[in-house]
Order: C-alpha cells, then structure tokens, then sequence
C-alpha cells in the first residue's frame, strides 16, 4: 500500500501541486513567524544585557520608581547624592552612578519632533571614578559638560544629521530650550535598542530640566572578587524607608521576561492568522483529495476486490496526505525563513530599528514546521480517505465520478442548520465572550451549509450569465454539478472576506463614533498638550492667554479620590470659561455651579450614590486629605469626557506639583491655519507640545484604527491567496475529470476561445460567490460586534463601507477571471479527439 501510495502522489504531481502550495504558504507563515520572533527575542536580549554590565545591585524606589520622579509628599527625597556617596563607599563597591530619565522632545533641523510621540528619552551624564559614566561609549566629541551643552545617540545623529557643534532645540516640560551637540556616542539603553532617541545631558543640567528631586536609581558596581548576593547584602543595610535593592542578574532577568511576553505577544498575533491561512487550506486539501479519490473509483473498487481491506484503502490515502504534507512542510519551512527575513526588513523599513543579531532557528520551530503541515494535511485528507475505503468492489463498473447523495447532503444541511441555530442562540447571551463564540459557531454553520446556499445563489446568477449564451449555461451547470466542491471551493475565499468584512465595518463606525462624540463634546477649537501626553506647565496657558484671538480657555489638571467610597476622576476646571469649551448633556443642574464652587458629576455615579443637584458629597483626594463638595449639576460621560469637574480652586491644593493634563482653547474666529500658525509661534515652534483641533483628534485616533485595519488586510491576504489557489486547484482538476465532456463540446463545435469562456465564467460564478457569502456574513457579525460595542460607546452606530464593500466583491470577481487562467487554457488545449477517447 505504500509503493501503492508513493506511485500515485508521483503520478499526479501537478494535481498536487497546489494543494503543496496552499500547506506551503500556511505553514511559512507559522515558522516564519516563530523563527522571527525568536530572532527578535534574542537579539533584543544580547543588547539589553550589555547595559547591566555595570550594575551588580540597584537601589531603587520600592516597587521600581516613579517614571516623573514626582513625590508623593508624604516624605523627603530617598535616592540622594548622600545614599549615591554611602553606596558608593560601601566595602565590595568599585563604583556607584546615580540615574535620571525621562521624556525629552528633540527637533529635528525641519522642526519636527524626532521619535514621534514617545520615542525621544533623556538622561544624565555621570562622571564617576575615572570621570567616564559606563553606559556610553563616546565615538566623536565629549560628553555634556554644562546647561547649554547635549549628546546625541549616533542613531539619532545618523537620522538627523546633527553632528558636534550643531545647535539644536528641545523641550522637557513646555519652555524651548536650545543647547549645543558636545559629543556623539554608542549605547545599550533599551529605549535606543528600541529604535528610540537619547539625549544626554550633565548630571545637574539633568536633574533640572527633566524636574526631578531624586534620582530615578543608583546602580553599584561590585569589585573584583565581591559576588553580587554579597554587595547586595551591604547595600540593604543602608536602605532607607521605601527602597529595596535588586541584583543586576535579577534585573536582566526580569527585563528577560518581559521581552518574552513582548515577543509571544506579536507572535501570538501573528500565528492566529497563520491558523487562518491553514484552516483555510483545509478546505482545498479536502477538496483535492476528494476529487483524487473520485477520479479513482474503478482503481479503488478493483484493489478492493482483489483484497485489500477498508483500513489499507483508507491507509493508501492518509499515505499519500503524509507524504504531501511532508513535503509542504519542509518547503513551507524553508520558505519560513525568508519570511522571517522580510518581516525584519518591512518593520525596519517602518522605522522599528530591531538590533542586529543571527537569526536563530530553535529545534521546536523545526518540529512545529513539520507536525503541523503533515497533521492539518492529514487531518483534511481523513474524510476522502474513510470515504473512498467505503467504495463497494461493484463501483468499478459503474461511473467513475459519482454525485453526492441526497441523503448524505441532507444530513449535512441538517447539521448545518443546527449549528447556526446554536449560534443565534448564543448571540442573544449578556456575556460577551459568550456572543463572540456565538459569532464563530455561526461562520462554522454557514460553512456546512454552503452547498445548500450554493444552488440559489447560482440560480440567481443565471440572467446575468445570459448574455454570453451557451457558454454561460454550461459554466452554470457546471457551478452545480457538484454543490459539496463548489461550496468548499467558496467557502476558503468566504473566510478571509468575512473577517475582512466584519473589521472594517467595526472600524469605520468605530471612526464615526469618535468624530461625532468629539463633535458633541468639544465645544473647544483646539486642544494643546505635552507630545506624550505628560503634564503640561501652566506657563503655557498664561503664554497663550495673551493672545488677542485667545477667546476663553481652561486647564484640565487630572487627579483621582473617591466621592462617597466610589474611585472616580477628579479634574480641575477654570469655572467661568468651563462652558463655553465643553458641551455636556445635564439631567440636573448646571456649570453655572462651577462658579460657586460646586462640582459636576457624572450619571453612573450620580445613580450610584443617588445624588442630584443641590446635594452634598464627600469627596477623599489621593493626598488623604477630605473636602463635602455640593453637586452643582449630573451629566451623561462618555469616552471623551466623564468622571467629577471641580474648580482649579477646589483640585490645586491636593496636588503635589500644578500641571495641566491638558489646555482647552476657544479662538474668536473659530479653528483655522492662521489661528493654529499664531499658536505655535507663540509657545516658540515646540516641539514637545502637540496642537489638535477636533479633526486632528478624530484623525489621531482614526488613524490608529486604520493603521491597525491596513495590518489585518496584510495579514489577513496570506489567506485569501492560499483561497485563490483554492479555486485554480478546484477548476483544474475540475477540467481534467471533464476531459471527455470538453472533447465532447469542442467535437460539436465549441472553439477554444468558447471553452476559456466557460472555464472563466465559472471560476467567476464561484469565487462571486464566496465573496457574496463572506461580505454578507461579514456584515452580520460587525453588526453583532457593534451592538456589544453601543453599550459602551454611545455615539456608535454601524455604518456599512459601500466603497469598500464593492471594492471587495470586484476584487473577488478579480480573483476569479485570474484563477481560470491556468484552468482555461488547458481546457483549451486538449485535442478533441484524444480528450473523446479519456475515460
């Protein structure tokens, strides 16, 4: 049975060779996608560790730091220069810095921020013993010696074209300060291994304009002969109150970890489309080995009747699905690498600088590679294989390509139906990981179902098959003649249009939710605050209040408490210009009470606590301290906009340090280019704050939703290709069991350019109607996400991409004439004479 096996995989190699493609492409993608990220892991790992080579032990804050190095105001600064100096004096100590870091927004030479939103860090020079700081390795210049001097990172420098002696602007906190380039190094910080910037500046120049009261953290350096376990002991005798000391083994070992959850994050994402991809080709290795198995019935029939069991039949198939598989897997693997090659090349391209390092093939993605090619090929091959073990030795002298029965379709559609039942059922649950099953039990009864979905919609297609006369009735009779083929031919492209589907309509009504709630909300015309959103002085608004077009404005300074025992947000407003910036929807109530004092409160906890306008609520702010607060008016939130407003007055005094989250302006002739250029001139070309209107909000956000949409079409194409290879695999050996037909057709007349014709038409009516299927099952589950999504997003209603929704069912029909292209023309070329005489 298995020379049996082996000779039937080598005699229909090119029947076959599709069905290694769509394996192929699948299992490239898996291994790809594993050899990618363990690449990625392993380099990110070998870099990161260089930069504790000069840490054996760090103090730190108890529970890692603050990333502002605010203070909570409860206790004087712990991480001093007088710890730095006992840590450093400490027997086994060789060394002792102490760090600082944080948010520093560089302009490039155009002005524009360089690293984008988060990307640009800064951190101190410190000149220990030897008068060198370890963690940089200058290659031109000298490190930053005073206020008016930096050092770049020579990635930032390359990308900027800053060199020593340039003049450069940048911001820490809203005022724009200049400062030459002293010097150009190499690193190992994370943030720069990460593709971000760094900016260096000298300790106490550092300590000052990144405004911090203590170091961030003092890493101590063991000497030569002193273990780190031994230096971490002497260190803990020092701590003060609120401080704990970590190893340098320990730390690398914890950033270890959170580079893996990175890395299994993206891997993860990335290996569920893969599964697609592979699900989807399930359903073209079935179809192969179906049309195999039937276009072998009288050898099948005859190997039974000279013996061979059920079981040997069956083993024959499942034989040759292995070696299929195996050989998919191997070239899928192969493929894998260059796949994981491209993926470093497109993200780098992207501008994600991923460090340097070999590409690491780990014997589990070797495994993986091969077990899951040879087990989903097998797995999809089992049916045909049990089916054609069930052929009687009689078969062999009737027709070799018999139709499916009525009863075995029944009982299909009876399945099929059942499980969509089963999954409305389970649309209708509160729970909403129970409706998202819901949604999935669907697809997979639509799935079963689709040869019975099948005979209408072909049915349907007739008046516009036609106008291309006899061509077009065969080419219908032919979608038809085999509903279980058509249907899993469909069923692959009906897949990856239905997730396309369903994700874009989320995501354009998601993008009109956020428009019109920032229509509703945003009374204001433009909304300024730091680049990543950290606070803001308000020095920026006492600049900006200057202004003549300045019409009102108001300071949002966030800070959190619990009114009457619920946690909620507290931000401070300025009470006479509150309204004219923020449009709320009252049950009661008014900002009018913002000018007395009062405080507005949001409907869910309004409802909570019962509280309405007039009534006193007692309110504990995060510095512990309590203030009883009278209701001036109760508010419908929404994601923009929810929590309590009180004014500055009543919020300023619990905070540690006064800072804007954000700034609310109202200009006199409404948003424009000129208002927005006077803006920016006058905060000085900063680079470190952003300026948005109302669209440029809606865009920021949209565009995040589109940038993540344009991912899933990319991803998400890996499987209506191994789809489009389901169709040419289908039509093919559709033409080569037709052979006798076509001869038939050509005898009497039909003419090559009629056969293509047919072929095309065909492939068309299929791959039209899997798109049909997947954009109106696509439709259906976006409306069912979208309803789970407009209880908590008010403003959300589904809006349907007509455009794209029409672009999508071109491109099927696309799909379809490319396809047939293969298919046609060697239906085409068959003699008439030798394809009469085919059995």
């Amino acid at each position: 049975m298995f020379r049996t096996a082996l000779r039937n995989v080598l005699a229909h190699k090119a029947r076959l060779l599709m069905t290694v493609l769509a394996v192929m492409l699948g299992v490239a993608f898996v291994s790809g996608t594993l050899v990618f990220t363990d690449t990625f892991g392993s380099a990110y790992k070998n870099k990161s560790a260089k930069s504790f080579d000069h840490v054996s032990v760090a103090i730190r804050q108890d529970g890692g730091g603050s990333d502002d190095g605010s203070q909570d105001g409860k206790q004087p600064p712990r991480l001093t220069d007088r710890l730095l100096a006992k840590a450093e004096g400490l027997p086994g100590a060789a060394s002792a810095i102490g760090t600082y870091s944080g948010f520093t927004a560089l302009a490039d030479k155009d002005g524009k921020l360089v690293g984008g939103d988060w990307g640009t860090t800064g951190a101190n020079y410190y000149p220990g013993k030897g008068g060198k700081d370890p963690r940089y390795d200058f290659t031109e210049g000298a490190a930053p010696k005073s206020a008016g001097q930096i050092a770049l990172d020579s990635s930032t420098a390359d990308r900027t074209g800053y060199r020593v002696g340039d003049t450069v602007r940048y911001s820490t906190d809203g005022p724009v300060r200049t400062a030459k380039v002293s010097g150009v190094f190499d690193t190992d910080d994370g943030s720069v291994v990460a593709g971000g910037s760094l900016v260096v500046f000298d300790n106490r120049t550092a300590r000052e304009v990144l405004n911090k009261t203590e170091y961030d953290e003092i890493d101590v350096k063991a000497a030569a002969g002193t273990s780190e376990a031994a230096l971490e002991g002497a260190v803990e005798k020092i701590l003060p109150k609120d401080t704990e000391a970590e190893t340098g083994s320990s730390l690398k070992a914890e950033q270890d970890r959170m580079i893996e959850q990175n890395t299994s994050s993206m891997s993860q994402v990335l290996l569920i489309f893969a599964g697609i991809a592979l699900f989807v080709g399930i359903f073209i290795i079935a179809n192969t080995f179906t049309m195999l198995v039937a276009q072998r019935t009288k050898e099948l029939a005859l190997m039974r009747a000279v013996g061979a069991s059920r079981r040997q039949v069956t083993r024959s198939v499942l034989i040759e699905a292995f070696l299929v598989g195996l050989i998919a897997a191997v070239a899928g693997f192969a493929l894998g690498i260059g796949v994981a090659v491209g993926l470093e090349s497109l993200m780098n391209a992207g501008g994600a600088t991923l460090p340097d390092g070999p590409l690491v093939i780990a014997p589990a993605t070797v495994a993986t590679a091969l077990v899951i090619g040879v087990v989903v090929t097998m797995l999809a091959a089992w049916l045909p294989g049990r089916r054609a073990a069930k052929i009687p030795p009689v078969a062999a002298m009737n027709s070799v390509h018999a139709a499916p029965t009525a009863r075995g379709l029944l009982v299909r559609n009876t399945i099929g139906s059942l499980v969509v039942a089963l999954g409305v059922v389970m649309l209708f649950m509160k729970d909403n990981y129970v409706k998202a099953g819901g949604s999935g039990v669907i697809l997979v009864g639509v799935i079963v179902l689709t040869p019975l979905l099948a005979r209408p919609f072909i049915a349907a297609a007739g008046p516009l098959l036609k106008p291309f006369g006899v061509t077009g009735k065969l080419s219908r009779l032919n979608s038809l003649r085999n509903p279980r083929r058509t249907a899993s031919t469909a069923s692959a492209l009906m897949i990856g249009l239905t997730l396309v589907t369903a994700m874009t309509v989320v995501a354009t009504s998601m993008g009109s939710a956020i428009n019109k709630m920032a229509a509703d909300s945003m009374r204001a015309d433009y909304i300024v605050s730091m680049a990543n959103y950290q606070s803001l002085t308000p020095k920026v608004r006492t600049q900006l209040d200057k202004l003549p077009e300045v019409a009102a404005s108001t300071p949002l300074r966030t800070t959190s408490g619990e009114a009457d025992g619920s946690y909620t947000r507290i931000t401070g407003v300025d009470a006479a210009s509150f309204d004219k910036l923020i449009s709320l929807d009252y049950t009661s109530g008014s900002a009018a009470a913002l000018k007395a004092g009062g405080v507005l409160v949001d409907k869910p906890l309004a409802d909570k606590k019962n509280l309405k306008a007039g009534d006193t609520v007692p309110v504990e702010f995060d510095d512990d301290r309590t203030a009883r607060l009278k209701v001036g008016g109760v508010y419908e939130p929404n994601e923009m906009v929810d929590g309590l407003f009180a004014p500055t007055s009543v919020v300023d005094p619990h905070l540690n340090k006064v800072s804007d989250q954000q700034l609310l302006l109202k200009m006199k002739g409404g948003a424009s280019d000129a208002a927005e250029d006077r803006i920016v001139k006058a905060l000085g070309d900063n680079p470190a704050i952003k300026i948005q209107d109302k669209d440029a909000l809606s865009d920021e956000i949209g565009g995040a939703i589109n940038m993540m949409l344009n991912m899933l079409y990319g991803l998400l194409a890996m499987a209506i290709l191994v789809a489009v290879l389901g169709v040419i695999n289908t039509l093919a050996m559709s033409v080569f069991e037709r052979k006798h037909e076509i001869g038939m057709l050509r005898a009497i007349g039909l003419d090559r350019a009629k056969i293509k014709q047919m072929v095309r038409l065909e492939s068309v009516v299929i791959s039209l109607f899997g798109a049909v299927l997947g954009v109106g099952l696509g439709l259906f589950l976006g409306w069912v996400a979208g309803d789970s999504i407009a209880g908590t997003v008010k403003t959300y209603t589904m809006e349907i991409p007509a455009g794209r929704i029409l672009l999508f069912l071109a491109v099927a029909a696309v799909v379809g004439v490319l396809a047939a292209v293969w298919p046609a023309r060697s239906a085409a070329r068959l003699n008439p004479l030798q394809a009469i005489k085919s059995d």
